[in-house]
């Protein structure tokens, strides 16, 4: 079982992350690329918001493929071009990660603004690596 804790030897997190996650022995780690708000038909999700729940959709179905879920995540990194996008990429996460850890066990998670993505329509990209039982 994957462990996520927050040490009493440094301050709580500041958002919905752990400071620690580890994974065990009989887990293969699977390291996926970023996400972005991109459809299945190629079309991107229009605003902040909408690309955030489709990154996270992506992210679930690559998972889901690779025989696991949500709860097998061990860190996600969030990139998020421009911090007038920070509102509507956290409203566009409540939701998803209450349904996904409804225990508020969750992942390590880094978040960064950068100036820009790939492309100037791109406002938000994850990448996560989990660690999916194999035993």
């Amino acid at each position: 079982m994957i462990q996520r804790w927050n040490p009493a030897v440094i301050g709580p997190p500041v958002g919905q992350y752990s400071h620690l996650a580890s994974a065990p022995a009989d887990h293969e780690l699977l390291f996926i690329a970023g996400q972005i708000g991109s459809r299945l038909d190629g079309t991107m999700a229009a605003d902040a918001e909408s690309q955030t729940r489709q990154a996270h959709e992506n992210l679930a179905a690559l998972l889901a493929a690779a025989g696991g879920g949500p709860e097998h995540l061990v860190k996600m990194f969030t990139m998020v071009a421009g911090t007038e996008h920070l509102p509507a990429v956290r409203a566009g996460r409540v939701e998803l990660f209450e349904k996904w850890f409804p225990d508020k066990d969750w992942p390590a998670h880094s978040l960064i603004v950068v100036a820009g993505l790939a492309a100037p329509h791109i406002l938000i990209e994850v990448e996560a690596v989990a660690a999916i039982p194999r035993g």
